[in-house]
């Protein structure tokens, strides 16, 4: 578990699914994340099965569920992602709208990068929708830089970097 001032980011499970599903319809997400054709629990649980929690044994890190520690409402995900077409990992995130713009983004990334630094990784990525002003504000904030626009998944996209210390 990490935890942070107001959060508890915990691995994600199987029972996360219905949240899982909730969040990956989410408008927003779909508009600057992408549609992960996700529209069942049993589809959410695969994705949860082929994508965080296959993270976890094959590279040891991964999406985390995000909690508020005063009640363990879900409110989004955080966390490091290995992609196949990068050369390290990037940080990634997302919360219910109801959620955003309250700073619980900024501190659970800022958590994420606490751990890549125990975990030893040098260099993490972040990949950011072009129209998506408040993550680029953001990963700005966490010192990460603009590398320019690439083509992801069939889509222009910002890549930002950020050289970790140690």
């Amino acid at each position: 578990m990490i935890y942070t001032q107001r959060l508890m980011m915990r691995p994600l499970t199987l029972t996360d699914a219905p949240f899982m599903l909730q969040l990956l319809n989410d408008s927003a997400f779909i508009a600057n994340i992408g549609d992960r054709g996700v529209r069942t629990v049993a589809e959410a649980e695969a994705y949860l099965s082929n994508g965080p929690l296959a993270s976890y044994q094959q590279y040891g890190f991964g999406l985390r569920a995000l909690e508020l520690q005063h009640n363990g409402q879900l409110i989004g995900i955080c966390g490091l992602i290995q992609r196949d077409t990068l050369d390290a990992p990037d940080l990634g995130f997302a919360l219910l709208p109801d959620f955003t713009g309250l700073g619980y983004a900024y501190e659970a990334a800022k958590a994420a990068l606490q751990w890549a630094v125990a975990l030893k990784i040098a260099r993490l990525y972040a990949i950011v929708s072009l129209q998506n002003a408040p993550s680029q504000r953001l990963l700005a904030k966490l010192g990460f830089s603009n590398q320019g626009v690439i083509n992801w998944q069939q889509h222009e996209v910002l890549l930002y970097q950020l050289v970790l210390p140690g």
